[in-house]
């Protein structure tokens, strides 16, 4: 196949997709010899812009992150607007060190279903986006090794491929049985925790200067644009749990306080403090 072009597509609220994607990305261009293109959807005013026109000559690197098993909910009137041009894909999704249940089959199926070709895929465990503590600091050189020998085993595959490959295989719940549905969290009793509507709150006085002066940066990086520019403590949109407004906040002033959401986040902690997998196929 005649290979022009390594084109990283990614939503990255945290930073952690993009960094795993960019580390795919660039370093199957340097194996091949191509340059990269990048488009970050991440904030809403990215996805009013126009899609990259995709061609059969490139391989996109695509990432997401799995949210409650599956890909964010609210992305997926989005992800059913691009068009992959008949060009070769490898899809990505990252997930908070517990599991990504079927996050990755159903990228896969939407990639294949808005022709792109699906050559080979990863799951990669990373930071969880509710903790500082559940797989931190992940992606780390241990995975930048593992991404690396990932990218060789793809450039060796792309220079044999000869003609249009069979979606990649991947595990999961198809999307007849509806990816199977979203994973809800239980308390140790069993009752469902339910957070679709918890939101976060602002500790004033961290926050950078006046409310009236407040820095922005938390209403800057929500992708959702939920949060109010103008009194960043007022929180009018939907919220995902993405973290980005946690984790990028430079005094932390913002924060959960909703007991469901706190006892959902201690039980990962304490449930999951093992190194998660990367898990590739090809």
């Amino acid at each position: 196949m005649n290979i022009q072009r390594i084109y990283t597509i990614y939503f990255s609220p945290t930073g952690t997709t993009k960094k795993v994607v960019s580390q795919l990305g660039h370093t199957l261009a340097q194996i091949l010899k191509l340059s990269v293109s990048e488009f970050d959807f991440t904030l809403p005013q990215a996805r009013d812009s126009r899609f990259p026109v995709l061609t059969p000559e490139d391989v996109v690197i695509f990432g997401c992150p799995t949210y409650a098993g599956r890909l964010p909910n609210l992305l997926l009137k989005y992800l059913d607007t691009i068009g992959g041009g008949g060009s070769l894909a490898i899809p990505v999704v990252t997930y908070g060190n517990r599991c990504f249940d079927n996050s990755l089959m159903e990228l896969r199926d939407i990639l294949e279903t808005h022709d792109f070709h699906t050559v080979a895929a990863v799951a990669a465990s990373c930071e969880h986006s509710f903790s500082q503590v559940l797989g931190a600091g992940r992606p780390d050189q241990e995975d930048t090794k593992a991404l690396d020998d990932f990218a060789r085993q793809i450039g060796a595959k792309l220079t044999q491929q000869t003609a249009t490959p069979p979606p990649i295989q991947v595990p999961g719940v198809p999307m007849e049985q509806s990816y199977g549905g979203y994973y809800q969290p239980r308390d140790r009793h069993g009752v469902f925790i339910d957070i679709r509507k918890v939101k976060p709150k602002t500790h004033t006085e961290l926050c950078l200067g006046s409310l009236e002066s407040a820095c922005g940066i938390c209403a800057a990086v929500c992708p959702m644009g939920a949060i109010d520019g103008r009194d960043i403590t007022q929180v009018p949109g939907i919220c995902i749990k993405c973290g980005a407004c946690i984790k990028k906040c430079p005094t932390h002033a913002k924060y959960y306080d909703d007991p469901g959401y706190l006892y959902h986040k201690t039980e990962l902690e304490e449930m999951y403090q093992r190194r998660g997998k990367n898990h590739i196929f090809l």
